[in-house]
Order: structure tokens, then sequence, then C-alpha cells
């Protein structure tokens, strides 16, 4: 189905005053106000329960290897996680996974 020049830009539109009006209601609504200690405690989670979702497909069905886990991504993952429960450091979990599949790359190349 094709779309006329009109439709495409009124679908982006709708879509951008949607996007806005979802963060307008938690930041403009309530963004100056002291938010309950148990919605606090279940935000310090979210990074958590949305980062392995956005990471899993690209270790388990990498676009780069035409969906063929490659032994690279399965490496940095592993390091990943293991710093990660050894060191408690995101920033230092994340960069020992990325250090680790460049130079895996690099010995496979």
């Amino acid at each position: 189905m094709t779309y006329t020049e009109p439709q495409i830009w009124a679908v982006i539109a709708i879509l951008g005053v949607g996007t806005y009006l979802i963060r307008f209601s938690f930041l403009g609504l309530i963004g100056d106000r002291p938010l309950p200690p148990w919605l606090l405690r279940h935000l310090r989670y979210t990074s958590v329960a949305i980062l392995p979702g956005l990471v899993a497909p690209l270790v388990i069905w990498p676009a780069a290897t035409d969906g063929v886990p490659d032994v690279p991504r399965l490496a940095a993952a592993l390091v990943t996680i293991g710093l990660g429960f050894w060191t408690k450091g995101v920033v230092r979990s994340m960069l020992g996974g990325a250090l680790t599949l460049y130079v895996f790359q690099a010995l496979m190349a």
C-alpha cells in the first residue's frame, strides 16, 4: 500500500504530538512533585529491564551475520554479564563487553 506525501506527514505529526503528550504527562504534570517511595523503587529497575530486551536480539540473531550467532557477540555478552555480576558497575561491564567484542572481531578477521 502506498501513501501520499500529505498522509505520511500527517502520520509523522500525529506520532510526534502523541509522543510529546506521553512525555509531558509524566514530566510536565508531575515533574515538580515528589514521587512516592514505591514508585521510585520500581523506576530504579527500568534500565535493568529495558537494556537486556534491546541487546539480546542483537546477540542471538545479529543482523551483521544474517541471523547466525557468532563467537565475538556471544563472548562479549558473557563478559558483560560476568563483569556486571562481579563489579556491580554498569559502565565497566558495558566497556568490558565492547572491548571484548572488538578484540574478538579483530582476532577472527
